[in-house]
């Protein structure tokens, strides 16, 4: 995560078995590594958030990482903003950005920053979380800026330039249980009017965490082969020309 607002990191440290962590790393992997393949060098963008970013790590000989947080990056990570990365011009064959853009403020600025530094032929590796409607306190404790539908995701990339190849909802199994856990929130008020220092997982039993990640291996059986017409989260790979 890289926010630019008084958000201080990822909650995903010390709950690496999180079902969205680790359904998450599935889904992305299963949607968007065939875009790296055989690139040499790969920016992780918001690279704290390590369980479900890692495999990003092992698509090429020359990866870089940078968060605002520094529990993820290891010895080699830099710390910094997206919205001025400490990168040269064409620098990337890859950026990755995992549930990052929308922690930033103004979107244009960072999305401007992330075309800067990939070469042209690169491709930009983006999540995000979907729908306006879904807006709760979960969303301001953890320093978000916006929600998006897929239209919305794929017109602020183009408008930076790139050229969207594939974009796609995720997370359509579970979609019913996320809908209504949005509702229930909105139904008992919000707790959180800002953004915490670190935003907190919340406590799940263990059975409910299995079934969670197992209903979501039926999104990466899918997407496999297809899009997703809804779901929680929004995938999106783009190509700069």
């Amino acid at each position: 995560m890289v926010a630019t607002s008084g958000h201080g990191g990822s909650p995903s440290h010390g709950v690496e078995n999180y079902w969205w962590y680790v359904a998450r790393s599935d889904l992305l992997k299963t949607t968007l590594s065939s875009y790296a393949v055989g690139s040499r060098r790969i920016l992780d963008l918001g690279s704290a958030d390590g369980p479900s970013a890692g495999w990003i790590r092992d698509m090429a000989p020359q990866v870089a990482s940078l968060d605002i947080d520094p529990r993820g990056l290891g010895s080699t990570g830099v710390c910094g903003s997206a919205l001025a990365l400490p990168f040269e011009d064409a620098t990337f064959d890859v950026l990755s950005a995992f549930d990052v853009i929308e922690h930033c403020e103004p979107e244009s600025k960072a999305l401007s920053e992330v075309h800067r530094v990939i070469r042209p032929g690169g491709h930009f590796l983006m999540s995000v979380p979907a729908y306006e409607w879904a807006w709760s306190d979960h969303d301001v404790a953890n320093g978000h800026h916006r929600r998006y539908t897929k239209a919305r995701a794929v017109a602020a990339v183009e408008r930076a330039g790139f050229r969207v190849e594939r974009a796609t909802y995720a997370f359509a199994s579970v979609f019913p249980m996320f809908a209504a856990e949005r509702l229930a929130r909105r139904l008992r008020g919000h707790r959180h009017t800002e953004a915490l220092a670190t935003a907190e997982v919340p406590a799940m039993p263990g059975p409910i965490n299995r079934a969670l990640t197992n209903w979501s291996r039926l999104d990466a059986l899918a997407l496999r082969r297809h899009d997703l017409p809804f779901g929680s989260s929004v995938f999106v790979s783009a190509r700069k020309p």
